[in-house]
């Protein structure tokens, strides 16, 4: 809609038009979105991990789509938002509990320093992942916020995951480029034996910088241009797994190039109505998979006093556990977003609902935390029923296993749940910011 005395003197006509989008398909087609993220999920990309050169391809895929309708680079004239990080590589590695070697399957070490040499007498902390408790979140966790050099005994019915995880990490940890190695703690997680004597882990390391980059576009606004609305999600996966059957590829159609699609799907949408009084930033993350370094530069890069809102897509491929045409937000009530994002899809049959997951901590463990912890109501949108997701980080996560409906419902219901705050008539209260 570019005639904007029309748009302002009928504000009913735009919602009315915005609303039937769920049946008319006025906001994006099918078709398209169908091919945005069979492009992203096909063989072709190879899983699309961070630390691959496999991810280029990725890369260069959003930035042409963001190049044909017609959008501004955000950072660099390619779209990508370049910065490096430090690869650590393993050497040589081992771990012997009372005096027996573990297997190499058995234990994984994140080390950050040049040489590292444990043993029972070391000042460490001990920790441990115990049966019944969830270790892809426990993992993570204790990865990302857990600021201490610790050894990690894990329950040995976790053996096949943390063999799993060995492989995706692939014996090599990768930590900011600005950070020294006194500032990143090292990780040891290893199987835990009947009783623990002693132990001793040796292993030595090289560093090595390397680039990786967000993909990243900017609709400028113009009455509020200061003033800035995030849309993102994750665009790389964990790549090459081991082989079941003939299937290596971890092809993350739902993680996350159903979130992916549908912002590439909105910056188009908004691109095209012209509607935006406030400048919207449309950023496709890196490296999500290990650690969030894309979110965490791009967040640490922005004023965070002017970004107004932050809308993360994370997994929309399938109906979340309240059914279909529902979203569950991270943080529902840190903010109003997802209440003003309510109003405005009254009369559809779409409803934002609190994230029902939240023992797990998913809005401090998405792409959204650096900006929610800095005060934005900067909250991630999902459908993924994580408790029973058995295709997650698998080769299984193909196009195939999703529902094109319910991603498109999703987009629709967004840009239709976030028309005040684009336009500028609406502002959502900020989230409480987190001590520094």
């Amino acid at each position: 809609m570019k005639h904007k005395l029309l748009r302002w003197a009928f504000p009913s006509i735009i919602q009315l038009v915005v609303c039937s989008t769920f049946t008319t398909a006025q906001i994006v087609e099918t078709t398209d979105v169908e091919r945005i993220i069979a492009t992203l999920a096909d063989d072709d990309m190879r899983g699309r991990a961070a630390l691959t050169p496999d991810i280029a391809r990725a890369a260069d895929f959003i930035a042409e789509e963001f190049s044909q309708a017609g959008l501004q680079p955000y950072a660099e004239d390619n779209y990508r938002q370049t910065f490096e990080v430090t690869k650590v590589f393993t050497e040589n590695e081992s771990i012997e509990i009372n005096g027996k070697a573990l297997k190499i399957d058995e234990f994984i070490i994140l080390n950050n320093t040049s040489n590292l040499s444990w043993n029972t007498d070391s000042e460490i902390e001990i920790m441990e992942i115990r049966a019944g408790e969830d270790f892809s979140t426990r993992f993570r966790d204790i990865v990302r916020n857990n600021p201490n050099h610790n050894i990690i005994w894990v329950d040995p019915s976790f053996a096949p995951m943390l063999a799993r995880f060995k492989k995706i990490l692939s014996r090599e940890n990768i930590i900011p480029k600005q950070a020294s190695v006194t500032d990143s703690p090292s990780k040891v997680f290893a199987i835990k034996k009947k009783k623990i004597v002693s132990f001793q882990v040796e292993a030595r390391t090289v560093h090595e910088d390397f680039p990786l980059f967000n993909v990243a576009a900017v609709i400028p606004g113009k009455s509020k241009a200061d003033e800035f609305v995030v849309f993102s999600a994750h665009y790389d996966h964990i790549g090459i797994l081991d082989p079941l059957g003939k299937d290596s590829i971890a092809n993350g159609a739902d993680d996350d190039a159903s979130g992916t699609t549908a912002m590439i799907a909105l910056a188009k949408h908004f691109k095209k109505e012209d509607i935006n009084e406030r400048t919207l930033i449309f950023v496709a993350f890196t490296a999500e998979e290990i650690g969030m370094f894309g979110s965490k530069y791009f967040s640490n890069h922005i004023d965070a006093d002017k970004v107004m809102a932050m809308i993360n897509i994370e997994m929309i491929g399938k109906d979340s556990k309240f059914g279909p045409n529902t979203l569950y937000v991270t943080g529902y009530h840190h903010s109003n977003l997802a209440e003003l994002m309510q109003e405005n899809v009254k009369g559809t049959t779409f409803t934002f609902h609190p994230d029902p997951y939240s023992k797990q901590n998913l809005f401090y463990r998405s792409d959204n935390a650096v900006l929610a912890a800095l005060g934005v109501p900067a909250h991630t949108f999902s459908t993924s029923q994580i408790d029973k997701d058995e295709y997650y980080h698998t080769v299984k996560d193909e196009l195939s296993t999703l529902d094109i409906r319910n991603i498109k419902s999703s987009i629709e219901a967004i840009a239709k749940g976030v028309i005040g705050i684009v336009t500028g008539t609406q502002t959502p209260s900020r989230v409480e910011k987190l001590a520094d």
